[in-house]
This record gives C-alpha cells, structure tokens and sequence, in this order.
C-alpha cells in the first residue's frame, strides 16, 4: 500500500470539507451569489465602530429571514452587554450571533438566559500570544471561535474586515487547543486561502474584502476562491 499517497488524498480532503462564510453581505442579490457558488454560512454587519459592510438593523432582519434554512446567518454585533447584544439579535432573527468586541465572561451566562438556541461565535483579534490566552479563555464559554485581524484596544475600535493577515502560526496554537470550532478570517483571498488552511486546519474560512470589487461581492473572485480551496 501507498502510504504516502494515502495521507496525501487525506489531506486534500480535509481541504475540501473547510467551510466557507462569506461575510460583509448587503443584499438579498450577494446572499445569493454566495449561496450558488457554495458558500455555508453569511455574516451580516450590524452597527460598528469602523469597517465595511454596515447594514441597517431591518435589511439584515429581511435577509435572514428570507434566507433561514438556506443557509447559516450570522449577526456580527459590537454590543458588549447581554441586553444590547439579546436586543439586536431579537430584531435580526439570524441562526448565528457574532461577538466581535471582546466582552466579559458572565456575559455568555446571561446571554444564556435570555436567548436560546442561538450559537455564540467570539471574534478574537490575533496579534500576539496574549490573544492565544484570550482565545483559550473564551473557548470555555463560546461555541466557536473567529480569529481575525483587528484590534479593540485602538482608539477607533477596529473590530474586523482589514484585509490584513495575522500571524497564522498563533492561529494553528488556537485551533490545535481550544477544543471548539474555530474560523479563520483576515486578509483571506483566491491567493492565499488554501496556504492559510494547510497552515491552520481550521473549521471554516471567513472573507470578505478579498472576494470585493468596488465594494460589490465579485462572483469571479468568489468562484476563484472556491477552486483554490482543492
């Protein structure tokens, strides 16, 4: 037997399982695209500090309604209390709540309480090895975990889509002991993802300037992206 090429073949499937969420989304006509070209899940940007993508409480409200069951919808909310982030999740009606601020553990507790059946997805910003820690901690009480590129201590919180790859090895100590789902986001694009999944092994891959032309969702690149996955 050909063991060499055995473990190759694995590893090329465990690249195609990688999930993709497609983030950043505006409309029901970029929901759509990103559902053809087979993407699992769609974030949806509620009110943020800076970043792009930006979406009124009712459109992201329409598209996950409209959407449910179709696909996995994510709610990206920089609320840091459980009411604030409970209330906003009550209005949009989406399947996923993206924590993208770094917010106290007994938050989770109480989120808890006053929501059911909703998963809790933490961002965190990587950019040393305090954010290993921080990601660790989190692990414990969030169902999954997204690794991006921002950085909530600056002045103008920067809470997501810079375009910008973070140190990919921290990322692999995360997914390799957090023991939880984890996505890879920052800086992803058709050039680059499949190094980050070879690198990282992580659940899912996050994008969203990378697949953007002119700030519209590119089908071309988002095609591209997907072949690149193999």
């Amino acid at each position: 037997m050909d063991f060499g090429r055995e473990t190759e073949e694995l590893e090329v499937s465990e690249i195609k399982m990688t999930k993709v969420k497609i983030c950043c989304i505006s409309s029901e006509a970029e929901a759509e695209t990103a559902i053809k070209l087979g993407a699992s899940a769609i974030g949806l940007v509620g009110k943020m500090p800076s970043g792009p993508g930006v979406i009124s409480d009712d459109v992201i409200k329409n598209i996950a309604a409209k959407y449910k069951g179709r696909i996995e919808t994510f709610l990206l909310t920089s609320e840091t209390s459980a009411s604030g982030i409970a209330r906003q999740y009550e209005n949009a009606g989406t399947d996923t709540i993206q924590i993208v601020d770094r917010i106290d553990t007994p938050v989770y507790e109480e989120l808890r309480k006053l929501i059911q059946g909703v998963r809790l997805v933490q961002v965190v910003h990587v950019i040393d090895d305090n954010s290993v820690t921080e990601a660790l901690m989190y692990a414990k009480y969030a169902d999954a975990l997204l690794l991006d590129s921002g950085n909530p201590s600056a002045d103008t919180k920067i809470l997501g889509g810079t375009g910008k790859v973070h140190d990919w090895s921290l990322s692999k100590k995360i997914v390799a002991d957090s023991g939880v789902p984890v996505y890879l986001a920052g800086g992803l694009n058709p050039g680059n993802v499949r190094e980050a999944i070879e690198n990282v092994r992580p659940y899912a891959v996050d994008v969203c300037s990378g697949l953007r032309e002119n700030g519209r969702l590119s089908a071309y690149l988002t095609e591209e992206f997907f072949r690149n996955l193999i």
